[in-house]
């Protein structure tokens, strides 16, 4: 565990301080920015103003004809598209096998575990069981733990390309930053689960090798196309719930209690928040809007932090949080995963339906660990 922990601490402190992965990572903002070029292209011929198009009358706020849903979300389609190719194409299946040894030998876990783990870092949750279906009836107890934990502290690339373009503004390189953040939250995952359920197990001496799951590149296309709109639909109909149950709750509370979920999280996580490293006064917020990554989701909590919610808070508050807040740990993203994981094996289903909110927990504990590595790296 101590060689898991220098891992995690190792990489936060090359990611941020050595200038030629630095000058690495600000390459994946440039592309990030090219990717919502290109999009936009495609947005401003469907959808004309609302995609981006000129506007056709003359704007009487600044940003106010900016619609989340034809404006940001679509990218989730290119991205969607390209990732079905680069999969196809075994490049992202060749960048799994990589850094799966690097954690299968830092922590001694078994090959599917390494690769589910790894997987999770340039896919989603669901997705990165895929990797390694064969092998999921075998894992340990403990194992299973990770690869859930796993895929709640990381972010998927579809996502990270999201939340890279909200926070331009907000978080210099922040493309750079949140890859950097998931990649950091991968041996903090493993590390917080087996600590929760400790276990021991032999590697494989073989790598697991990723399935085929496109017959050609036309056909990875087409169905990364409509993987990228089903999540494009789930991400809308979940924003619109989510935050109106929050707001129904809010309704509730302030005649009641004079409080609103925000100001509780506040006061519950304020420990957690200065425990990252953030200033005293930036702690409250901070705990704000961790309190929202888990009732809600870090969607919500991204586009609060680039909106009025970050206005007031040091670039240092926000860098910090830009990690922190990097992962899939609310309680929506438990029960996709547990009904994705449980369909994949259903022999263990009722195994992984308890082992959800433990994995949440965990999945928590590590997202903070990621907030912590900047605090404690940065000036």
């Amino acid at each position: 565990m101590a060689a898991g922990l220098a891992l995690q601490i190792a990489l936060g402190a090359a990611l941020l301080h050595i200038p030629p992965l630095r000058a690495a990572f600000s390459l994946v903002g440039d592309a990030v920015n090219a990717l919502a070029r290109a999009t936009q292209a495609g947005t401003s011929l469907v959808f004309g103003y609302l995609g981006g198009a000129p506007l056709p009358f003359a704007e009487a706020r600044p940003g106010g004809t900016f619609i989340l849903f034809f404006g940001a979300l679509p990218i989730v389609l290119l991205v969607g598209a390209l990732s079905a190719l680069l999969y196809h194409w075994r490049v992202l299946p060749g960048l799994v096998r990589l850094m799966s040894r690097a954690l299968r030998s830092a922590f001694g876990i078994s090959g599917a575990c390494g690769v589910s783990v790894a997987a999770n870092v340039f896919t989603g949750m669901v997705e990165a069981t895929l990797f390694i279906r064969p092998w999921l009836a075998s894992l340990s107890r403990s194992e299973l733990l990770v690869v859930m934990t796993a895929g709640l502290a990381t972010i998927s690339g579809n996502m990270l390309v999201v939340y890279a373009a909200m926070l331009a503004n907000a978080v210099p390189d922040a493309a750079g930053q949140l890859l950097a953040a998931s990649l950091v939250s991968a041996p903090a995952a493993i590390l917080a689960a087996r600590l929760m359920i400790p276990g021991e197990t032999a590697p494989e001496a073989a790598d697991i090798e990723a399935p085929r799951l496109y017959d050609s590149s036309m056909d990875a296309l087409t169905r990364g196309i409509s993987d990228g709109l089903s999540l494009l639909l789930n991400i809308m109909a979940g924003l619109i719930v989510f935050v109106a149950l929050v707001a129904l709750i809010n309704m509730i509370l302030q005649p009641l209690a004079g409080t609103t979920l925000e100001a509780i999280a506040g006061v519950l996580l304020w420990p957690l928040a200065f425990a990252m490293g953030i200033a005293p006064e930036d702690a409250t917020a901070a705990a704000r809007l961790l309190g929202i990554r888990g009732v809600v989701n870090e969607f919500v909590a991204y586009l609060d932090m680039a909106g009025e919610g970050g206005t007031a808070l040091a670039p240092r508050t926000k860098l910090i949080l830009s990690w922190a807040l990097c992962g899939f740990a609310n309680f929506a993203s438990v029960g996709i995963m547990v009904s994705g994981m449980g369909a994949l094996c259903p022999e263990r289903r009722a195994e992984i339906v308890r082992l959800g909110l433990p994995s949440l927990l965990a999945a928590t504990i590590a997202c903070c660990m990621t907030g912590a590595t900047v605090g404690l790296l940065s000036p």
